[in-house]
């Protein structure tokens, strides 16, 4: 349905992503190797087409969308110190931490350039302001690092800045493009923004829960990094003070063996946290779901709701 898009999305990124500085492009080409589904810029590119825009404004947009989320990536790889990528080396583990944050600047700027390319300064103001909360949300994600106190509202918080955020700016810029009415352009931004939180709840759930082939990273990472995602929240609210400790331990004081991973998976299956997880999830698909009334049916909607609904069955 989006194939013919998608394809040239995909030769806008490549065409972008070119500099007379070697180690750009030769990044990049890892970057592009690793795959990935796309699926921030589909959703600008199904938002477009949901909205009957027959323009081709939509291509360089999808592409700006997949640049920012590119660079969060590469940003987030330095910043967790990760190793693996969708399965692949990461690009700080081939490259180093410093090409991988500089190489990451230059998408940002890449993006940038594209918004301003496309004139809308309602489409910049949108993308701008989502590039700034991704921000935020990664900031106040590293505050809530190693703290056992950190409420379900803060990691909603956290969530909704970093991964929802973008979901949200890459839908409604396809009806901003389509010259829709408000109520339209709001109900598209409310799509993505509970498709993101969904998405993002049952990757940290599938940190724990997932084969690591599947992930695409090492299983277990969150733990070791001390994060305070939902199912570790969960856990942590149904402790009794033996499981407590453990969690002071491990993740408030970040003091780990190699058999605590075990001992946590089996604390949070005690207390139900990953199909808790998917289950919240679950009530944001259909919250997504709800938001596309505002749209008449059509094989698009449809396959908007579809995709939905695929993220809480996704790799498990």
């Amino acid at each position: 349905m989006l194939e013919p898009e998608l394809l040239a999305t995909n030769q806008a990124i490549v065409a972008r992503m070119d500099s007379p500085v070697a180690l750009i492009p030769q990044l990049a080409v890892h970057l592009v190797a690793a795959g990935g589904k796309r699926l921030r810029p589909l959703l600008t590119l199904a938002a477009a087409k949901l909205c009957g825009y027959e323009g081709a404004r939509q291509i360089n947009l999808a592409a700006c969308v997949e640049f920012i989320h590119t660079a969060t990536l590469l940003h987030d790889d330095v910043v967790d110190e990760s190793v693996l990528r969708r399965g692949f080396a990461s690009a700080n583990a081939v490259f180093g931490n410093k090409a991988s944050v500089l190489v990451g600047d230059f998408l940002l700027a890449r993006a940038f350039e594209l918004m301003v390319e496309d004139g809308s300064l309602e489409v910049l103001r949108i993308l701008c302001s989502a590039s700034a909360t991704i921000a935020e949300g990664e900031v106040l994600q590293l505050t809530t690092q190693n703290d056992i106190s950190t409420t379900e509202q803060k990691y909603f918080d956290v969530i909704r800045g970093k991964t929802a955020a973008l979901f949200a700016a890459a839908c409604e810029v396809g009806g901003v493009i389509a010259e829709r009415p408000a109520a339209q352009k709001a109900a598209l931004a409310q799509f993505g923004m509970d498709l993101g939180m969904a998405f993002q709840l049952v990757d940290d759930a599938l940190d724990y829960a997932a084969d690591e082939a599947e992930l695409g990273k090492t299983v277990g990472d969150d733990f070791r990094e001390g994060k305070l995602t939902y199912p570790v929240l969960l856990a942590i609210a149904g402790a009794d003070s033996r499981e407590l400790e453990f969690w002071t331990r491990t993740i408030g004081e970040g003091e780990q063996s190699e058999a605590d991973l075990v001992t946590a998976l089996a604390f949070m299956q005690r207390h139900n946290a990953i199909q808790r997880s998917i289950a919240r999830a679950d009530v944001f698909v259909e919250s997504a779901c709800v938001a596309l009334a505002a749209f008449p049916e059509s094989p698009m909607r449809t396959a908007l709701e579809d995709t939905a609904r695929y993220t809480t069955a996704r790799r498990f």
